[in-house]
C-alpha cells in the first residue's frame, strides 16, 4: 500500500518531503536561534538537504542558549538526544566534562570521510573548542566578538562629531560627557555585560580573568576578575551609571532594542548585532572597534569570541554520524561561511571565507564589517586572550550579573562587588572540580 501511494504521488508529479524518502538517513539538529538568525539556519538546512539525497537534517529550536543546553542534557539522560546540539561558549567546559555524552568532531569527521582540514579554521576561533592535544572537540558555528556601535544621528543631534576618535575608553568617557551635555538621554547602553565588560575587557588588556590560563590548563582554577584593570573599568562605568551616561537595561541583549530604535548613541554589543541593526535602524550608524584603556596591560591585545559551537552527541548509528560529518563539512565550506558572515555579522570560521568576502567587495560596500575579524586576528592570542574554559560558567555569569547590578545601583563599590563575585564563583568552581576528578 505504501509503495503504491508513493508511486501514485510520483506519477502525479507531487514533491515528496525529505522525511518521506526511505533512502534518507535523518540527522537531528537542535539550536537556539529565532528571528532572522533562525530563518538563516533553516535556509542552510534546506540547501544542504536539497544538495544530496542520502541524508535529511531536521532542525529544531529549543529556546535560548541556556534552555537549549538544558534540553540536550535532559534528552541524553532520557536516551532521546539529537545528533547535533548547539552549545554556547560558556558551556564548553561542561560539555568537555560530560564523559560518554559527546563524540569529538575530529573523530566524527575522520570516521565519516567528510572534508575536514583543522588548519583552515581561524586560530582564535578554533582554539576555544580544541583540546590541549590540538584536536577539535566541537565545530565553531556562530562566533562573534564585541564591538562598539555608533548612532551617528544621535551624535549630530547632540552637537557631537560622530567621527571623533572612540578607540579608547578615555575618549569614550569624554564623549559621554559631551553627549550628555548636548541633551542625549542615553549616551551608552550595553548588551551581555559580563561577556563584554569583564571577560573581553580582561582579554583585550591581556590580564587574566582566571588562573590556570583562564581554565585551559586545569580544573583547579580560581577567578581573578577582581584585579586592578577590571575594578578600574567597572568603577568608571559605575560613575557613568550614577551620572546617567550609562543606562543599564538588562543582563542579556535588552539594550539592543533601545539602540535599534534610535534611543541611544553608543552601544557595546556583539558583532552579530549587524543583522538586526541593519534591518531595523532608521538612522545612520557605523561600527568601531571595542575601546580599550590606553596604558593598561598590553592593550589592545585581542578580544575573545562569544556565540556557540556544534557538539555531536553519542548514542547514534555509524551511518547517521556520516550524515553529521557531511552536514558539518557543508557548514564549514567557504561559500556557506562567507554568506553566513555577511548576513549575520558573525565571524567567518575559516580564513578562506574571509577572503571570499573581501574579494566580493563586501567590506568596501559595508564599512566596519571587517572590524571584528581584524580585532580577533591582528595579534596572536596569549594565555589570557584565547578564551575561557570554566566549569559552571553559566551559573558564574549569573553571580557576576548580580554583582554588576549592585555597582550600577550604587550599592557596592566595584572592588566589593568583584571580591564577592570571586568568592561566590570560586565556590562553584571547587564544586565542579570535585565532581569531575
Amino acid at each position: 500500500m505504501k509503495k503504491s501511494l508513493i508511486g501514485t504521488l510520483l506519477a502525479a508529479g507531487t514533491a515528496l518531503s525529505p522525511l518521506a524518502a526511505n533512502a534518507e538517513t535523518e540527522v537531528q539538529f537542535w539550536h537556539a536561534f529565532t528571528g532572522r538568525l533562525g530563518e538563516l539556519v533553516k535556509a542552510q538546512v534546506e540547501e544542504f538537504n536539497s544538495s544530496q539525497s542520502d541524508y535529511v537534517v531536521v532542525e529544531s529550536h529549543k529556546g535560548n542558549y541556556s534552555e537549549t543546553l538544558n534540553a540536550g542534557i535532559a534528552a541524553f539522560r532520557a536516551g532521546e538526544q539529537p545528533h547535533i546540539l548547539m552549545v554556547f561558549e560558556v558551556g564548553t567546559a561542561t560539555m568537555m566534562s560530560a564523559k560518554g555524552a559527546t563524540k569529538p568532531v575530529y573523530e566524527v569527521m575522520a570516521e565519516s570521510g567528510a572534508t575536514f582540514d583543522p588548519s583552515a579554521y581561524i586560530g582564535s576561533v578554533k582554539g576555544y573548542y580544541t583540546s590541549t592535544d590540538g584536536e577539535m572537540l566541537s565545530l565553531p558555528f556562530n562566533s562573534s566578538t564585541p564591538v562598539l556601535w555608533v548612532n551617528r544621528d544621535a551624535f549630530e543631534a547632540a552637537g557631537v562629531d560622530p567621527d571623533r576618535d572612540l578607540s579608547t575608553w578615555q575618549n569614550v568617557g569624554e564623549t559621554l560627557d559631551a553627549l550628555k551635555a548636548g541633551g542625549e538621554d542615553c549616551p551608552l547602553v550595553t548588551a551581555w555585560q559580563s561577556w563584554i565588560h569583564l571577560e573581553n575587557l580582561s582579554a583585550y588588556h591581556d590580564v587574566p580573568f582566571a588562573s590556570k590560563d583562564n581554565g585551559f590548563a586545569g580544573l583547579d582554577t580560581e577567578l581573578m576578575l577582581n584585579g586592578e584593570a577590571q575594578v578600574a573599568h567597572l568603577t568608571a562605568m559605575g560613575e557613568w551609571a550614577k551620572d546617567g551616561k550609562f543606562i543599564y537595561t538588562g543582563r542579556r541583549n535588552e539594550g539592543g532594542a533601545n539602540f535599534r530604535s534610535g534611543e541611544c548613541a553608543l552601544f557595546t554589543e556583539s558583532s552579530a548585532g549587524y543583522a538586526g541593526i541593519k534591518a531595523e535602524a532608521q538612522f545612520d550608524f557605523d561600527v568601531r572597534p571595542l575601546p580599550y584603556w590606553e596604558g593598561v596591560g598590553n592593550s589592545p591585545q585581542n578580544t575573545i569570541i562569544g556565540g556557540a559551537s556544534l557538539w555531536v552527541l553519542e548514542g547514534h548509528e555509524p551511518e547517521e554520524y556520516k550524515g553529521v560529518g557531511e552536514f558539518l563539512a557543508y557548514l564549514s565550506s567557504s561559500n556557506v561561511q562567507a554568506s553566513w558572515h555577511q548576513n549575520t555579522g558573525y565571524l567567518p570560521i575559516t580564513a578562506e571565507a574571509g577572503k571570499v568576502t573581501e574579494a566580493a567587495g563586501f567590506y568596501d560596500e559595508n564599512p566596519g564589517t571587517d572590524i571584528a575579524v581584524i580585532q580577533m586576528t591582528a595579534k596572536e592570542p596569549t594565555a589570557n586572550s584565547k578564551g575561557l574554559r570554566l566549569g559552571s560558567f553559566d551559573q558564574i555569569r549569573g553571580i557576576i550579573d548580580e554583582e554588576l547590578e549592585a555597582i550600577w545601583a550604587g550599592d557596592k563599590t566595584a572592588q566589593e562587588a568583584m571580591d564577592s563575585a570571586k568568592e561566590r564563583g570560586d565556590a562553584l568552581l571547587r564544586r565542579f572540580e570535585s565532581a569531575n576528578k
